[in-house]
């Protein structure tokens, strides 16, 4: 029993000791993994957070708000031109050909319409008034003998084929009369006296453009001689793409400034939309009526960049630098309240340790919090939280441009 009890000693002994080992092992493992785990909560806690001492709180100049309701209008932008409707435009030709006679505009002078812009010189045009007058002196003496004929006709004292002949003879005159006073109208000839000179009229109230024209030179039919514009119902014709075309509307109201010129801005409505694409870019022109007021000083063929309002809503807001885009990304920054007396706590403890007597104040902790902005409008942008924020909390809505920059090296500012 002895003997069998010393065989069994050493192999309880073993048995224990192995125990022993594999408990050590556990317990260093699972140290191990908690120590691995908090290493990456805290390096992923280092990645969006920052925080800042008091003394740089205060030079940066950080400011905070909470996130608001604000009524906000949502927009789609387009950009596009002034023009004028085609009836207010004008290129001015003549329907004659000729020497230029004289020139009496400039360009940027404003004429109404029927003023006269110049002369050419057509010997043709005496011609035409020549015609036009021995028509109407035929005209005199034939309707003297259409009377007395018709008299003779009614007694049966001459034949009736007489009287149709002069009748025949009468109306090809007033015909040949009535042609050639149109001609001469046509012209802006009068029918009266003889003349070469045809004047050139402008056809409708404007601002010459361009002239084409130099006196002494011949002026072709067809080409365009001057160019005349009226601003007054100038409006926008703006090209907006596909996939906005089922948020506009007939009388929506647009706000849009000149691209280069000043940031002034104007207001117009929408009162017409293409039926068809007008180009390659898959865009539809939408035309925009412009105040007449607010026309003045504005040239057909200027730039704009407009903004279509299409809704007005309530929303939850922030000031528009409080949202900063890091990648893809966009964030905004929460102060995180109690940590600056848990830092102060920790540092206490490790300065007495370390026998340190250097004091830094107190830190103030940032954390950056993922958004989804939306509309901006009036200085505010639309936000909306991937993940749900404590109730008032403090967002910066200054600075926050320095923070991304203190926590991921760099970013790109959302405006």
């Amino acid at each position: 029993m002895a003997k069998e009890f010393s065989q069994r000693t050493p192999s309880l002994i073993a048995l224990r000791t192995s125990r022993f080992f594999l408990a050590c092992l556990a317990v260093t493992l699972i140290s191990c993994n908690e120590k691995k785990a908090a290493e990456t909560h805290e390096e992923e806690k280092s990645q969006t957070e920052v925080a800042l001492t008091e003394s740089q709180y205060k030079t940066i100049g950080i400011e905070t708000g909470v996130v608001e309701d604000r009524n906000l209008n949502k927009i789609i932008k387009a950009n596009g031109y002034t023009t004028v409707p085609p009836q207010n435009s004008a290129e001015v030709s003549t329907l004659i050909g000729g020497t230029v006679k004289d020139i009496f505009v400039l360009e940027g002078t404003f004429v109404n319409k029927g003023k006269v812009l110049a002369t050419i010189q057509n010997l043709e045009v005496i011609e035409m008034q020549e015609d036009y007058h021995s028509a109407t002196a035929n005209i005199e003496y034939l309707q003297l003998e259409y009377n007395r004929q018709k008299t003779l006709s009614d007694e049966n004292v001459n034949p009736r084929k007489v009287f149709q002949e002069v009748k025949a003879k009468l109306a090809a005159e007033r015909a040949r009369a009535q042609a050639a006073k149109n001609k001469l109208d046509a012209l802006h000839v009068s029918t009266k006296g003889s003349t070469s000179v045809v004047p050139i009229v402008a056809p409708i109230s404007g601002y010459v453009g361009k002239i084409s024209i130099a006196k002494g030179a011949f002026a072709n039919t067809g080409v365009s001689l001057f160019e005349v514009v009226d601003n007054s119902q100038m409006h926008l014709d703006l090209n907006v793409y596909e996939k906005d075309l089922g948020s506009i509307s007939v009388g929506q109201i647009i706000d849009f400034v000149l691209t280069n010129q000043s940031n002034k801005s104007i207001k117009g409505k929408i009162f017409g939309i293409n039926k068809s694409f007008s180009n390659e870019s898959k865009t539809v022109a939408v035309h925009a009526k412009i105040d007449p007021q607010d026309a003045k000083g504005l040239i057909s063929g200027m730039y704009v960049s407009a903004n279509i309002n299409i809704t007005n809503a309530t929303v939850p807001a922030l000031p528009k630098d409080a949202v900063v885009r890091n990648a893809d990304k966009y964030f905004v920054f929460m102060q995180e309240e109690g940590h600056a007396e848990e830092e102060q706590d920790h540092k206490a403890a490790d300065k007495e340790a370390a026998g340190k007597a250097e004091s830094h104040g107190n830190e103030i902790h940032f954390k950056a919090i993922e958004v989804i902005p939306g509309t901006t409008d009036l200085g505010f942008t639309e936000v909306k939280f991937v993940n749900q924020i404590p109730e008032n909390a403090k967002i910066v809505t200054k600075g926050a441009f320095y923070l991304l920059s203190a926590m991921k090296g760099g970013g790109e500012h959302e405006h």
